[in-house]
């Protein structure tokens, strides 16, 4: 079976977030399944630099502004399709900002055109390549189903990574698409008046997956749907939630390059090493006491606002701090400005290095991630597999992935970390408390920490499901 997936990052390539890292290890798990994945992604610089054995495959006298063509070639074991088009994708830094940090103002022009080529290349403009299933991650690919379903293509898979970021534009867009004119109705991405490229690709695929079977209740009601909880109702029967998995040969504690001293769930105490080495990173006091981890956006969705008012307890319950991220400048302010009160206790590095989110799981004992929603996360993820504990809120895919230390669970034999709800001052500081105890008897979080480990993390599960899915729109 070929699968063509479409999407505007893909690690190792591109990466701003999450969506980078399951386009670019869901191919390989596929293989494993018998589906055989390309992917077609922009040609921005590092595509571009990245493309070995490129051969044309399509040209465009026209591609929403200007030449461009379809590359087909390999990167770092990947099958790519590029979309060589250097009026729109050869820009510099983050693929979706300018200098000025404002969407680039052509983003419409430029996601409609990944969209376009992925029903055209998934349709078979290629003879030599057809895919039976396109499958199009997030707003930026969303337009993919839109055209496959208006101009007679494969059947399609829509991916909701994150339904809060939904690429909207006004009317006047809808005559650059080159979709019919019924396409701009409910059924297709009319939006309010406007043009909808994620409620387009919602209304028009075959089937539609979210990232955990939480977040895929949760984006059908009022709260979380983000203003797309009708639709998504109406089409209930094609939704499912699918949890993410993690590339496991890229994020072993066993044969991690990225960190200080390799160790497994039988040699925990070699975590001490990762520990020294984040601590002098971070300029903390080095000990053996409760240290937390962040590695995370700094934005309200994240919860850091919250957490940002929570430091000085956090330090108050003999806990450190190492944080690892950017955001908004209020709550980088604030979580500076903690730092400075807590020397030695509060580390922080505003900005992202994969090196260190790496180091971090494995020197750190917890991962703490207080989203107010959470469409499924890696980051507890690569805690589980770390022995780095998660600390969650009891939302969408963190729920379904950590086991809260109760009572029950513990007796059980179950629990991988600690949850809680809901994400308010009070009720996290308690749970920086709990911890705090749980860390103070080590058998009981030496428990959590090899459960944690004992987790099957990886894409092997996910992979099936999606394989599946694949087959049963072929059939149908």
């Amino acid at each position: 079976m070929k699968v063509l997936s479409a999407a505007s990052e893909l690690f190792p390539l591109v990466k701003t977030g999450g969506l980078a890292d399951v386009t670019g290890a869901l191919p390989a798990a596929l293989a494993a399944e018998g589906v055989e994945v390309t992917s077609i992604i922009p040609g921005y610089p590092a595509v571009m630099a990245a493309l070995e054995k490129a051969a044309p495959f399509h040209a465009y006298k026209d591609l929403f502004g200007g030449a461009a063509q379809l590359l087909r070639g390999t990167a770092h074991g990947l099958d790519i399709i590029a979309i060589d088009a250097p009026h729109l994708f050869d820009r510099p830094g983050n693929p979706y900002l300018g200098k000025d940090g404002l969407d680039w103002p052509d983003n419409a022009g430029r996601f409609a055109a990944l969209g376009k080529a992925a029903a055209d290349v998934a349709g078979g403009i290629n003879r030599r390549y057809r895919a039976d299933v396109l499958h199009c991650h997030d707003w930026q690919a969303a337009l993919g189903p839109v055209y496959a379903r208006f101009l007679d293509g494969p059947k399609s898979v829509m991916t909701v990574h994150n339904i809060a970021f939904q690429g909207q534009f006004p009317a006047t867009v809808f005559g650059l698409l080159g979709l019919p004119q019924q396409a701009f109705a409910i059924d297709g991405v009319e939006y309010y008046g406007n043009v909808g490229y994620l409620k387009g690709g919602l209304a028009t695929a075959d089937a539609i997956t979210t990232v955990s079977p939480s977040y895929a209740q949760e984006i059908c009601t009022p709260e979380y749907g983000m203003g797309l909880d009708g639709l998504l109702r109406a089409r209930r029967q094609v939704l499912r939630g699918i949890v993410n998995g993690i590339d496991t040969d890229v994020w072993d504690p066993a044969k991690d390059t990225l960190i200080t001293e390799n160790y497994s769930a039988k040699t925990l105490k070699k975590r001490v090493a990762n520990k020294r080495t984040l601590e002098a990173r971070f300029k903390l006091a080095p000990g053996d006491g409760l240290l937390h981890g962040v590695v995370s956006r700094l934005t309200w969705q994240k919860g850091m606002d919250i957490f940002a008012t929570s430091l000085d307890a956090l330090v108050a319950t003999g806990a450190r701090l190492a944080l690892l991220g950017t955001g908004e400048t209020a709550i980088e302010n604030a979580i500076f400005e903690a730092s400075m009160r807590h020397p030695g206790r509060i580390g922080v590095i505003i900005g992202y290095s994969e090196e260190l989110s790496h180091l971090l799981q494995a020197g750190a004992d917890t991962i703490l991630v207080p989203s107010r929603f959470e469409p499924c996360g890696l980051t507890q993820l690569y805690g589980l597999h770390y022995g780095c504990v998660p600390v969650v809120a009891r939302t969408g895919g963190l729920n379904d992935t950590v086991i809260d230390a109760n009572d029950a669970a513990l007796q059980a034999g179950a629990a991988t970390g600690l949850q809680f709800a809901p994400v308010d001052e009070a009720t996290l500081e308690h749970t920086l408390a709990r911890t705090a105890e749980c860390f103070a008897d080590q058998k009981l979080w030496r428990g959590l920490q090899k459960r944690g480990m004992e987790q099957d993390v990886s894409w092997a599960r996910s992979a099936a499901a999606y394989a599946q899915l694949y087959r049963n729109l072929v059939k149908a």
